[in-house]
């Protein structure tokens, strides 16, 4: 007898049980479709809330330049530039010698109507990567001795050569609002060599000192170096990473002391960050206009005799550049 071969079912991957595992992988891959969508939710929401806590952030440090300040825009800080330390090789006043012309100085401006002044150790050349204990103790001492002439009036300090750290101790200390700070962000070579971003190490500093109100205003591809190493980074590139850094407060500078800054860049900048800009070289009595849009102007050689920054502050200067500011500003 012929027996007609059994047909053979064609097997797929379910089987026979296709149709009931049709619900149940609906429901899986629906599931994974709500996390992924959750997920993405979340990361959205987060990188939203970042930048509103750093637009936050660059909100408050302008209303912190503000509230020093008194003002947003056009503020003039003045130089002293303190005599050469002992220990350093011009050094040849005793501390309170140098107290006394310090002072001196801060009163001229005072009298001139200045709106804040920065004390520097620029005589203190050539400059040092390692500065001693000895220039934190003097300059603390001319630090305090200037704020007690001027109680009210904004007061920075600067230590050179990037001794920004020394800076905040010596801000805290003797009571200064804000420190110049060179070598922020990026990489260059300077006279005294390769400087490097201290942003980071910087600011932990400060956290550790409790100095959170002494401000941070930072120079950007600054003054007396070469930036061949970052000539793929803009000015306002540069800019930019000193804002995500955390920065109070940007500097642009011309190529050295008492030359003049480029108002292009001071537009560029300024439109690029939330941060204030400030003008750190070469503004002077003739070209003060170009420069009215800055957040502060910061003035050493213009005010000194003859515009020659080691000279002595001429007070005539600093009156006759106050006045044409204060009917500028009106």
């Amino acid at each position: 007898m012929f027996h007609a071969p059994h047909e053979r079912k064609k097997h797929t991957g379910l089987g026979d049980h296709s149709e009931i595992l049709k619900p149940v992988l609906t429901y899986t891959l629906t599931r994974h479709v709500i996390k992924l969508a959750a997920a993405r939710e979340r990361v959205s929401f987060q990188s939203h809330l970042c930048i509103h806590i750093a637009t936050g952030l660059k909100q408050q440090q302008k209303m912190k330049f503000l509230k020093l300040f008194g003002r947003a825009k056009s503020v003039v800080i003045g130089m002293i530039h303190v005599q050469a330390l002992p220990g350093t090789p011009l050094g040849s006043m005793v501390i309170p010698q140098i107290i006394e012309e310090a002072c001196h100085e801060a009163e001229i401006y005072h009298n001139a109507g200045i709106d804040g002044l920065i004390i520097e150790n620029m005589h203190d050349i050539p400059y040092t990567f390692s500065i001693g204990p000895e220039v934190c103790a003097s300059m603390t001492a001319v630090c305090a001795a200037v704020r007690g002439i001027c109680p009210s009036l904004p007061l920075g300090v600067q230590i050179l050569s990037a001794a920004n750290s020394s800076a905040v101790a010596v801000a805290l200390a003797s009571g200064m609002d804000f420190i110049r700070a060179e070598g922020y962000v990026f990489s260059h070579v300077a006279d005294e060599g390769l400087l490097n971003g201290c942003a980071g190490d910087l600011l932990r500093y400060r956290k550790q000192m409790q100095a959170e109100h002494v401000q941070i205003f930072t120079d950007i591809k600054k003054k007396h170096s070469s930036h061949a190493l970052t000539s793929d980074v803009s000015i306002v590139e540069t800019a930019r990473a000193a804002e995500f850094f955390l920065s109070d407060g940007l500097i642009i500078t011309g190529t050295a002391t008492g030359v003049q800054a480029d108002p292009m860049e001071l537009r560029d900048v300024a439109g690029s960050v939330r941060l204030p800009v400030l003008i750190g070289s070469g503004v002077t009595y003739d070209n003060v206009e170009y420069y009215l849009d800055a957040s502060a102007m910061i003035i050493g050689s213009h005010f000194k005799r003859g515009g020659v920054w080691t000279n002595a502050v001429d007070p005539e200067s600093v009156k006759t550049f106050m006045g044409k500011v204060h009917l500028l500003r009106k």
